[in-house]
């Protein structure tokens, strides 16, 4: 693109340019240069200094603004020292005085556009080597882990909100920070929250903020992860622990961009990609009416569920490996091999813990293990594969004393609340307590609490 406003000179330098195959645009001033480099890429813009509506340093700025890769060029009859410094200290790509001569402009048109096209393509590998970087977390070859890895690689470019689900211990955080680095967030905050490790006032003001004398306790104003997020990614872990009041709050941002810091009545705009993870059933949860319906739609956009290890059990030698030399470094102890007996051992367990309780079991066996190798006895599991099921139905023994017709919902209802007052009595009404032995979170338990008519006290 030539900027100029005289038209001889635009005429002049188009001529000599197209002489080596560039397509030329002529703008005559700032306003319709800025609206050509909003609307076209270019390899390289011409410049004059002054115009009659701006100045070349302008046109440079808008150009650096929209395209930071874009070399521009001066071309002035006006040449001083302060100009060309400023402009080289702006950014500008090389500085010509008028008269010109016509081979020097045409070869500083050819360096320029050469300059830009290098630039582009060292962006485009560093986003490659980004992506990759940040797909390497997502380890394994096995199909389940193949499909995720595709997932990520069609949901990171977009903004759409991505709901995460698997067990406990999958990795779901892992996704998210894969996701994060692939998309075009990946220089902006990613800042990960665990709602299920706050109570109710506190997730709000960790997540909004809160005014000055909001609550008891706020003594200042505090800005929300939402803000601190701004053109970045919030990842929300554990988003199904959630109360009302703050599925209410997630929705109003998700809807409009807008923030409600707590004990205050003026909204914030935010610029922030949601990402989303529960180790829960939303859609039960949806049904149970402890999880907003509109809520979950909102953040059900893009669903990526994480197989257990147990399903992928393919994976495991090399996530082995992987943890066996990230722990070695972290901790400085010798990298050791774990033999072919441990590996059969490790790949035949359900693993409940699923990939963080493998990488647990291989700190373990790096820090205490003698031998030359890690064997199978380093490994303390419980029993493996076939021996599981037996297990298992062993806590089903009590099934046989039953009749063959029996109402299932019944029994099922009436054993929920059984174990419920158990737990109550054997933690004397402390709820938390209660809800600890039973895996359940606090919610979770207070629903349950509702649902059969059971007091706090345990009566």
């Amino acid at each position: 693109m030539i900027v100029d406003d005289e038209p001889n000179m635009r005429k002049i330098l188009a001529s000599n340019l197209v002489q080596d195959k560039h397509i030329v645009t002529e703008a005559p001033g700032l306003a319709d240069a800025t609206a050509c480099l909003a609307a076209t890429q270019y390899d390289a813009v011409i410049t004059d200094q002054k115009m009659l509506d701006g100045q070349g340093l302008d046109v440079l700025s808008c150009a650096r603004e929209m395209d930071p890769s874009l070399a521009v060029v001066f071309l002035t009859a006006y040449a001083t020292v302060e100009l060309a410094v400023e402009s080289m200290r702006q950014g500008a790509f090389d500085f010509i005085t008028k008269p010109f001569q016509p081979e020097v402009v045409r070869a500083t048109a050819r360096r320029a556009c050469e300059h830009t096209e290098l630039l582009r393509e060292n962006g485009l590998l560093k986003l490659t080597v980004d992506r990759l970087e940040g797909f390497g977390e997502i380890f394994g070859s096995s199909p389940a882990t193949l499909a995720v890895r595709l997932m990520i690689s069609r949901v990171a470019p977009t903004n759409a909100t991505v709901l995460i689900t698997g067990e406990t211990g999958t990795g779901k955080e892992l996704v998210a920070r894969a996701i994060h680095k692939s998309s075009r967030r990946a220089r902006k905050p990613f800042i990960a929250v665990n709602c299920a490790a706050f109570t109710e006032t506190l997730l709000e003001s960790e997540l909004f903020g809160h005014e000055k004398g909001a609550f008891t306790g706020a003594d200042r104003v505090r800005q929300g992860l939402f803000e601190a997020a701004h053109e970045g990614t919030l990842f929300l872990d554990e988003a199904g622990e959630m109360s009302q009041a703050t599925q209410a709050k997630l929705l109003r941002v998700l809807a409009d961009g807008k923030i409600l810091r707590v004990g205050s009545t003026k909204p914030r705009d935010v610029d922030v990609r949601v990402l989303v993870a529960t180790h829960r059933d939303l859609e039960e949860r949806t049904r149970q009416g402890t999880f907003r319906q509109d809520l979950y739609y909102r953040l059900a956009v893009v669903p990526i569920a994480l197989a257990p290890l147990r399903k992928r059990r393919e994976d495991i030698p090399g996530l082995c490996e992987l943890f066996c030399r990230e722990v070695s470094r972290e901790l400085k102890v010798p990298v050791r091999r774990i033999s072919l007996a441990a590996l059969d051992k490790l790949t035949r367990y359900d693993f409940p813990g699923n990939i963080r309780e493998l990488r647990n079991l291989i700190e373990r066996a790096l820090i205490l293990s003698v031998g030359v190798e890690i064997g199978p006895d380093d490994f303390p599991l419980g029993p493996v594969d076939q021996e599981t099921p037996a297990r298992s139905d062993a806590n089903l023994d009590w099934i046989a004393s039953m009749p063959e017709a029996v109402n299932l919902r019944e029994v099922l209802e009436e054993a929920e609340k059984g174990l419920i007052l158990r737990a109550l009595k054997s933690s004397r009404g402390v709820q938390a307590e209660a809800a600890r032995r039973l895996q359940l979170s606090r919610s979770d338990l207070a629903y349950k609490l509702t649902k059969h008519a059971i007091k706090a006290d345990g009566d």
